[in-house]
């Protein structure tokens, strides 16, 4: 089983402590997020609680959370998976994504600081530079920073949840999309934003971010299409 994942999911504030149950919650979330946990694989409850060194509690309590979220589904005898994204689910996701982003990406355009692109673009160049390596995970990870940052700058926080929780549900068909197309064959539209951003052009920074989002959910769909892609 694959070791469990760094939490990039969301960051504590400085000098906060999380309890144990939302450290596990974020372990188990990435596993999901990144893919680690392919859809259809099943994985037990005890061999989650190995896989973390947590107690039964902990790992119950964000395997309820992750099943309320729909990122996790039970399988009876104490196993859960990750559900199968559907064609069906892919058009729902693409309805929502192609409203929500958009929204945030004007809303951050038209808040955030000139610090606050400099480190927008930090994340893009990380991204840049897996994609170049062909470090899948990297390119992962990296790329849902860029969107999760994005979010945040919105100062739209019920939309921002909204838009991150949407990530569950295509995160690991994306890493199986990602896996065979490899990292060179992953254009974005991030560059278009940022110009975009930089020219206070809230109205091309949605634009640019809807073109983003269609292009990879367009992707995640032709690939559940064609099972060679």
């Amino acid at each position: 089983m694959t070791k469990v994942a760094q939490n990039l999911t969301a960051d504590p504030a400085p000098g906060r402590r999380l309890p144990a149950h939302e450290v596990i919650y974020r372990q188990l979330r990435g596993l999901v997020l990144f893919g680690d946990l392919a859809p259809g694989q099943a994985v037990t409850i005890q061999g989650l609680t190995d896989q973390t060194g947590a107690g039964m509690t902990p790992v119950r309590e964000a395997i309820r959370r992750l099943t309320a979220e729909g990122a996790l589904e039970f399988q009876g005898n104490r196993r859960v998976c990750v559900p199968f994204l559907t064609a069906d689910h892919v058009s729902e996701l693409i309805l929502a994504r192609q409203w929500l982003d958009p929204h945030l990406a004007l809303r951050a355009t038209e808040r955030a600081s000139p610090e606050d692109l400099d480190h927008l673009e930090e994340l893009d160049a990380a991204l840049d530079t897996a994609i170049t390596r062909g470090d899948l995970r990297g390119y992962l990870e990296s790329n849902y920073r860029f969107h999760k940052r994005l979010y945040d700058l919105a100062a739209a926080p019920i939309l921002a949840d909204m838009a991150d929780g949407l990530w569950l549900r295509f995160g690991p068909s994306l890493r199986v999309v990602c896996g065979r197309m490899g990292t060179q064959n992953l254009p974005d539209k991030h560059k278009e934003l940022m110009a975009a951003m930089r020219a206070r052009d809230a109205e091309g920074a949605a634009r640019a971010i809807r073109e983003d989002v269609i292009q990879g959910m367009e992707q995640v769909r032709q690939s559940l299409d064609d099972p060679e892609v």
